[in-house]
């Protein structure tokens, strides 16, 4: 009598999943990127596509669709360090909003437009976006 094959085990289901490796999601992020960038700051396009893209990695995150990287036992000391630039920027951005006046205390958004006006720097920086939101999901 035959037997029939044991069940998958999640270990190897995640090995069937090739549409998570790099080698797929880095030439859709750039494409995506590429699309990103046409639009400009603030407008229905580039709200469209950042809650189409970030809603979709919220739900592949929380439905377990992705393969998970394994987080850190611990962090390192230095990694404490990284802490101070982001409270840096979040006092600055804090501090700015309180005064509400955007000529003598522009936030951080209000800086970077000139940055980004142009399509190379909207497009990496929808880039990097991706690639960031990407790691996140995958913890």
């Amino acid at each position: 009598m035959e037997q029939s094959p044991p069940p998958a085990s999640p270990a190897s289901a995640s090995a069937v999943r090739v549409w998570d490796r790099p080698l797929i999601m880095l030439p859709l992020f750039v494409l995506i990127a590429a699309v990103g960038g046409l639009f400009g700051s603030f407008t229905n396009g580039s709200l469209l596509l950042v809650m189409a893209v970030g809603g979709t990695m919220v739900w592949l995150g929380l439905s377990g669709r992705v393969a998970r990287r394994p987080a850190p036992k611990s962090l390192s000391r230095g990694a404490v360090w990284w802490l101070a630039p982001i409270l840096a920027l979040a006092l600055v951005e804090l501090y700015a909003f309180t005064r509400n006046s955007p000529e003598a205390y522009p936030t951080l958004s209000l800086l970077a437009d000139p940055v980004l006006e142009g399509y190379l720097a909207r497009a990496t920086a929808y880039f990097l976006w991706l690639t960031a939101f990407w790691g996140l999901v995958r913890r």
